[in-house]
C-alpha cells in the first residue's frame, strides 16, 4: 500500500567489500583495498584505489558510544575479577587500567567508525540524508 514502509531489503551496492574487511582493516567500503583512514581516526577524503568520495560519510558519535559501552563494561568486569581474585594494592589498578583501556578504546573506536561508514555507504546514506 502507498505510504507504508517497505519490508524489502535495501539494494546491495555491487562490488562492495565485506563488512569485516572494511571494519577490521580500515579499508574502503567499496573496493576493500584503499585505506579508509589517514592517521589514527581521521577519514580520508576519497579512496586512493577506486576514488570513492568519503567526505559525505560521517560516523558522528557512534564509535565513541560503542567504545564507552563495550570497553567500559569489559574493563569493569576485568577490574572486579582482578580485585577479588588477586587483591592488589590500589596503585596497581591506577597503573594497569588506564594503560589497558586507552589503547583498546581507540582501537574499538577505529573499528566501529569503519564499520559505521561501511554500513552508511552500503545503505546509501549521506551526511545530509535521512
Amino acid at each position: 500500500m502507498p505510504g507504508e514502509p517497505s519490508s524489502a531489503a535495501p539494494p546491495d551496492p555491487g562490488g562492495a567489500a565485506p563488512l569485516s574487511t572494511a571494519a577490521l582493516f580500515g579499508r574502503c567500503p567499496r573496493c576493500g583495498r584503499g585505506a579508509l583512514f589517514h592517521g589514527l581516526l581521521a577519514v580520508r577524503e576519497r579512496c586512493a584505489v577506486c576514488g570513492l568520495d568519503l567526505r559525505a560519510q560521517d560516523a558522528g558519535d557512534g564509535p565513541a558510544v560503542a567504545a564507552i559501552f563495550v570497553v567500559g563494561a569489559l574493563a569493569m568486569l576485568a577490574a572486579f575479577v582482578v580485585e577479588f581474585r588477586f587483591e592488589p594494592p590500589l596503585w596497581v589498578h591506577a597503573a594497569l587500567w588506564p594503560a589497558v583501556v586507552l589503547p583498546v578504546s581507540v582501537l574499538t573506536m577505529r573499528v566501529a567508525k569503519a564499520a559505521l561508514i561501511a554500513l552508511q555507504w552500503r545503505h546509501r546514506r549521506s551526511a545530509g540524508g535521512v
